[in-house]
C-alpha cells in the first residue's frame, strides 16, 4: 500500500474513529490494518448482496413459471436471456469500469441490479420476462466485474491471497437467499413483494457499505490505466488471459452441469429415491462453499498452479467416479469432488487475470470472464446433447475429460507459477 494511502487513512482513522486520539499518533501498522480490514469487509458485503440477489430471483422461478404458463422448453430458452445479456456486456464493461472506476461502478450497478430484480416479477408475458432477464444479465455483469476489481484491489493490499473467501461469501448468500425464498414460498407471500423486500434491504445495505470501497484503481497499474483509455472501447485479450478464461471455461461448464443436471442424474441414472434426487446437488454446494473458505489458505500452502491441478484431479475424479460407480454412496463422494474441485479455480483464474502486466484489472477480469461463462452456458446444453446420442453417464464422463484440460493449462500458464 502506497504512503499516500496510509496518510489519508491516518487522518480518517484518527478524525472519525478516534477523535479522542491527537492526529498522527495512530501508527502505521494500526492504520494500514484497519484500513484493510475496512475495505475487506465492505467488499464481502457486497459480494453477499450481489449473491443474495440471483438467488432471490432464483428463488422463485418456478412460481413465475406457473404464473406465466410455460413449458419447460420455453423456460429453458427464456432463462438464456440472463447470461446472454452478461456476455453482451462483457467486451466493454471492463473498459467502463478502467474509466470511471470499480468504486463508482459498483454503486450504482447494484441499486439497478436490485431494480431488474423487482421488474422480473411484473412481467405477464413471455416476452417480458425474457426482456427483464436480459437488463438482469446486463447490470449484474458489471457488479461481477467492478466487484471482483474491489476485491483484486484487496488481495494486493493484504499481500497475500483472500479472493476465494470473497467468493465463499458469495455462496453462502446463494444459500441464504434460498432459505429467505423458501420462507417467503411458505408464507404465501408474492414474487413482487418479496422481490420489493430484498430490493429495499440490499439498497439500504450498500448504501452504508460503498463508503469504505476503495476508490481509483491499484497503484501498480496506473500506467496500464493511462494506456487502456488510449486503446479502443473494446478489449481484445492476450494469450495469457485466453488460457485462463479456458481453464474458467472447464471449470464453469463441470459447474453449471451440476447445477443443472445433478438432480436428473441422480433419478435417471444413480435410481435414488425421490426424497434424495436432490442429495448430489446439495453435496456439490455444501463442498463448494466449503472449498472457497479453505482455498485461500491452501494456495499459500501448495501455489496456484498446484492448486489448479489438484481442482481439475478433483474435478474428472468425482465424475468418473460416478459414471463408472453409479450408486447411491460413490455418486455423493464423486459429486462433493466436483465440488471441492470447481470452488477454488474461478477466484484463482481471476486473481491471476488482475496480474497481467500492462492490462487493467477489470479489462483483465471482462476478458477472462467472457471466456468463463461461455462455459457455463454451453455447458449444460452440451450434456442434453450428448445425452440424447448416447446417454446421460457418457455426457457427465464428457464434462469430466475438462477436468484433464485444467490440469494441462494450468500447467502451461506461466502467471501461475508465482
Amino acid at each position: 500500500m502506497n504512503n499516500s494511502i496510509v496518510t489519508k487513512s491516518l487522518y480518517k482513522v484518527n478524525s472519525l474513529f478516534f477523535p479522542q486520539r491527537q492526529k498522527g499518533t495512530l501508527s502505521y501498522e494500526e492504520a494500514s490494518a484497519f484500513y484493510r480490514r475496512r475495505l475487506r469487509i465492505a467488499v464481502s458485503i457486497f459480494f453477499f448482496c450481489q449473491g443474495i440477489t440471483f438467488a432471490t430471483w432464483a428463488s422463485r422461478i418456478p412460481d413465475l413459471k406457473t404464473a406465466l404458463s410455460l413449458s419447460d422448453a420455453a423456460l429453458g430458452s427464456i432463462l438464456l436471456a440472463l447470461p446472454a445479456g452478461q456476455l453482451v456486456t462483457l467486451p466493454f464493461s471492463g473498459r467502463i469500469v478502467a474509466r470511471f472506476g470499480s468504486r463508482n461502478v459498483i454503486r450504482i450497478a447494484l441499486i439497478l441490479y436490485t431494480i431488474g430484480l423487482t421488474n422480473l416479477a411484473l412481467a405477464n408475458s413471455a416476452w417480458q420476462l425474457t426482456l427483464a432477464l436480459f437488463i438482469f444479465g446486463v447490470f449484474g455483469n458489471f457488479c461481477n466485474i467492478s466487484v471482483n476489481t474491489q476485491a483484486i484491489i484487496a488481495e494486493k493490499m493484504y499481500g497475500r491471497p483472500i479472493m476465494t473467501s470473497f467468493h465463499g461469501v458469495w455462496s453462502i448468500a446463494g444459500f441464504t437467499g434460498a432459505l429467505i425464498g423458501l420462507l417467503m414460498i411458505s408464507t404465501h407471500v408474492s414474487p413482487h413483494i418479496h422481490f420489493c423486500i430484498m430490493a429495499v434491504l440490499i439498497t439500504i445495505t450498500c448504501v452504508l457499505a460503498q463508503r469504505y470501497l476503495k476508490s481509483g484503481t491499484t497503484a501498480s497499474n496506473n500506467t496500464a490505466v493511462k494506456t487502456e483509455k488510449k486503446k479502443s472501447f473494446i478489449a481484445k485479450p492476450n494469450m495469457i488471459l485466453v488460457q485462463l478464461g479456458i481453464i474458467g471455461f472447464c471449470s464453469m461448464a463441470a459447474e453449471g452441469a451440476m447445477f443443472d443436471w445433478s438432480g436428473v442424474y441422480f433419478k435417471q441414472v444413480v435410481h435414488a429415491p425421490k426424497s434424495l434426487t436432490i442429495l448430489g446437488y446439495a453435496a456439490f454446494m455444501i463442498m463448494m462453499a466449503t472449498g472457497r473458505f479453505m482455498g485461500d489458505k491452501l494456495i499459500v500452502r501448495f501455489g496456484r498452479q498446484k492448486l489448479l491441478r489438484y481442482s481439475g484431479l478433483f474435478i474428472a475424479g468425482g465424475l468418473f467416479l460416478s459414471v463408472f460407480l453409479p450408486y447411491l454412496p460413490t455418486a455423493t463422494l464423486g459429486f462433493l469432488m466436483v465440488g471441492l474441485g470447481v470452488s477454488s479455480i474461478v477466484p484463482m483464474v481471476y486473481s491471476a487475470a488482475g496480474k497481467v502486466a500492462n492490462i487493467t484489472p477489470s479489462v483483465a477480469l471482462a476478458s477472462v470472464s467472457s471466456i468463463s461463462y461461455l462455459g457455463f452456458l454451453m455447458g449444460p446444453p452440451l450434456i442434453g446433447y450428448i445425452a440424447e446420442l448416447s446417454s446421460l453417464r457418457y455426457s457427465f464422463a464428457a464434462i469430466g475429460l475438462m477436468g484433464f484440460a485444467i490440469i494441462f493449462l494450468a500447467a502451461k500458464v506461466k502467471l501461475l507459477r508465482s
